[in-house]
């Protein structure tokens, strides 16, 4: 599977994630430091500029993509399916994120919220609603790792981005995330409208051994990072972070729920939250 994608590298933009956990109160001095290298994000509304991100994310029984991450595997992938704002405001976006060794890949294709359903992923009609050859051949990709992995929804994640753009770099993005909160479920179609959303960006929940609740910071790069960014954290201090939203909601759901394994439950019995 991952020989065939390496073979697909040449066609995807490959980038960098650096990843960190900072105290709030840090925020508007890292900020502030940006703001010489970096504009606000067009897609964000407000000052500073945001928006708010729903994601399933998509496992099977034994919680293979969920146990990949816990062992770090050099070579390994998510699935997930996001859309922005409001539900139902924005398009529903397919996502496959690899990362071979330090460096991060992304297949996605962008679905009208009102076209998006499992069966989408399961006949073997295409309708005509992508946007291009490229973004077709990239769901193509998704809906066979979905059927490969007999893949389904198990979480939810939702968050509110800060996003910020480097001005002089070809690509280069800051973002701060805050506000996470989780669900499990089982629909493909809900996004958590009606379910009940449990915090997971206190101390406790982020587990990182550190006496504050942190946001998180990840800087995006296309290359290896500018020195802009090498100084952002040599001044700041900053201590990259393993820190996954997706495997943080599993754990922190086995800790509500004391399971003592994550593999034996059904999908059915994780959305009985």
């Amino acid at each position: 599977m991952f020989e065939e994608w390496k073979q697909a590298r040449r066609d995807i933009v490959a980038r960098y994630e650096l990843k960190y956990l900072v105290p709030q109160d840090v925020v508007p001095e890292v900020r502030r430091f940006i703001s010489h290298f970096c504009l606000p994000d067009p897609y964000a509304r407000g000052t500073p500029p945001e928006y708010s991100i729903t994601t399933m994310q998509l496992d099977n029984i034994q919680y293979a993509l969920h146990h990949a991450k816990e062992r770090e595997l050099l070579n390994r992938f998510k699935l997930r399916v996001r859309t922005y704002g409001d539900i139902g405001s924005t398009p529903v976006f397919t996502e496959i994120k690899a990362k071979f060794e330090n460096v991060v890949h992304k297949w996605r294709a962008a679905i009208p919220f009102e076209a998006w359903h499992p069966t989408l992923l399961t006949e073997p009609y295409i309708p005509r609603i992508f946007r291009s050859q490229r973004q077709e051949i990239d769901f193509l990709r998704f809906k066979r790792l979905v059927r490969e992995l007999d893949a389904r929804p198990v979480a939810l994640v939702r968050y509110v981005r800060e996003s910020h753009v480097g001005k002089m770099d070809r690509y280069a993005r800051v973002t701060f995330d805050r506000r996470l909160e989780y669900q499990m479920t089982d629909s493909w179609t809900g996004f958590g409208r009606g379910g009940r959303w449990r915090g997971m960006d206190s101390a406790t929940a982020q587990d990182a051994g550190l006496p504050f609740s942190a946001v998180v910071l990840e800087v995006k790069t296309l290359s290896h990072p500018p020195l802009w960014v090498i100084d952002l954290v040599e001044r700041f201090q900053l201590k990259r972070s393993g820190f996954c939203k997706y495997s943080t909601a599993i754990w922190r759901e086995g800790v509500f729920r004391r399971w003592p394994e994550m593999g034996h439950l059904t999908a059915e019995e994780l959305a009985l939250a």
